[in-house]
């Protein structure tokens, strides 16, 4: 049976708050977890975990797992066990996807059966950039589509896109943070939005509550907002927050985009070496200040990452004021970071167990804002994970307007 929306939220911010001590820490900040003296021996069981165990709790955090003897793994597998939002069952024709990504190509043949409109609605895209999901949908629904997107110049190579394919679709140079956007949100409209960061789908939530306008969303990057800290947009996400104590920063809502499954090999690669070497660079740190706390290092784009070990050090010691000494045992402390890194990704197995969990959580306060305002909202998935971890869909209307579907183009 299918838990109601209210008491799902309810129900993950009272385990949110209650297990906060155990998801907020980030393991590789201390020597040991903050929670090893609470909850004795799952520290250990984590470290003990294999390669092929860790891997498996990686990508399904909330399955059968040794972590239940300590953690609410069963309840909380069971509050984020969402649907699939029904949509068409065939493919989109493989002639629309010229310019697009593979991945992002699957991922709008994944949405775009999804986005149902109502009897004399207009499409609007949210977020356009150069408009690839605004001309599917032109194609899907047979309408016109007007795609907002900040940045002219995308909106340049997208109307020439459009243009060149004879697909009806207008580009407008707008930003949706300004207030002149709500124009385009009437009850007449139906928004899409495929993977919106931050407060940029939260302001379409928020005028599409006042305007009445329907919307299909995938949000994305909750963590990309102004506020340092986050408050609920619904009502009751407001007052179980309060109630329960449950204060998210902006550092905490970057935990609900953490998976990453889609990222290249290469990029995996570096990632992990980037990784091993700040650990071995924290454990010097340590040793050079006499001081066994956490010092932060400014983030690198992985594609100037110094080719050496001993280059990373160098630069980082400079960015933090500190003077290495002439001589280094930098392979000692290399293998050290590697050996800290096995350690780490398996103590943060706590935090991914939460990291749906909140995820979840966030995606039904944006459902009440909704609901609240009078709309009919149905939350799930429209692809699998690992298309996208991002795969949450919410789909809302007022309940005067009852949808039509489509079938599947020839």
């Amino acid at each position: 049976m299918s838990i109601p929306h209210a008491d799902r939220l309810t129900r993950l911010t009272v385990l949110l708050a209650e297990w906060q001590a155990v998801w907020r820490p980030l393991p590789f900040q201390s020597r040991r977890p903050p929670w090893a003296g609470h909850l004795p021996g799952l520290e250990q069981a984590l470290l003990a975990l294999s390669d092929e165990a860790c891997e498996r709790l990686q990508a399904a955090p909330c399955g059968t797992s040794p972590l239940a003897a300590w953690l609410p793994v069963a309840e909380l597998g069971e509050l984020v066990d969402l649907p699939d939002l029904a949509g068409g069952d065939a493919g989109l024709p493989a002639s629309w996807s010229q310019h697009v990504g593979g991945r992002k190509w699957q991922q709008i043949e994944a949405f775009v059966p999804r986005v149902a409109l109502a009897p004399g609605q207009s499409l609007v895209e949210w977020c356009a950039g150069k408009g690839h999901l605004a001309r599917t949908l032109a194609r899907w629904h047979g309408t016109e589509v007007t795609a907002l997107e900040w940045q002219p110049a995308l909106c340049d190579e997208g109307q020439a896109l459009a243009d060149r394919q004879g697909v009806a679709v207008h580009l407008e140079a707008r930003d949706v943070l300004a207030p002149d956007v709500a124009r385009w949100l009437t009850p007449d409209t139906h928004v899409a939005a495929l993977h919106a960061c931050g407060d940029l789908h939260v302001r379409l939530l928020e005028l599409a509550a006042a305007s009445g306008c329907g919307v299909t969303l995938a949000p994305c990057c909750y963590q990309r907002t102004a506020a340092e800290h986050y408050r609920p947009l619904s009502r009751l996400g407001r007052d179980l927050a309060g109630r329960q104590g449950l204060e998210l920063s902006r550092d905490d809502l970057a935990l609900a985009v953490r998976e990453t499954v889609t990222a290249p090999r290469h990029v995996r690669r570096s990632r992990e070496r980037a990784g091993a070497w700040r650990l071995g660079f924290d454990l010097l740190q340590r040793e050079l200040r006499g001081r066994d706390d956490y010092l932060p290092v400014p983030s690198l784009a992985y594609g100037r990452l110094p080719e050496t070990f001993a280059g990373f050090c160098r630069w980082a010691a400079e960015r933090k004021g500190l003077t290495l000494p002439a001589s280094v045992d930098w392979g000692a402390y290399e293998r050290g970071g590697r050996r800290r890194q096995a350690e780490v990704r398996r103590l943060e197995l706590v935090r991914h167990l939460f990291r749906r969990p909140l995820e979840v959580w966030l995606a039904l306060d944006r459902l009440q804002l909704l609901e609240e305002a009078g709309f009919t909202v149905a939350l799930g998935t429209f692809c699998e994970r690992e298309l996208t971890p991002r795969n949450l869909l919410l789909r809302a209307s007022l309940p005067a307007r009852a949808c039509g579907t489509r079938t599947p183009p020839s």
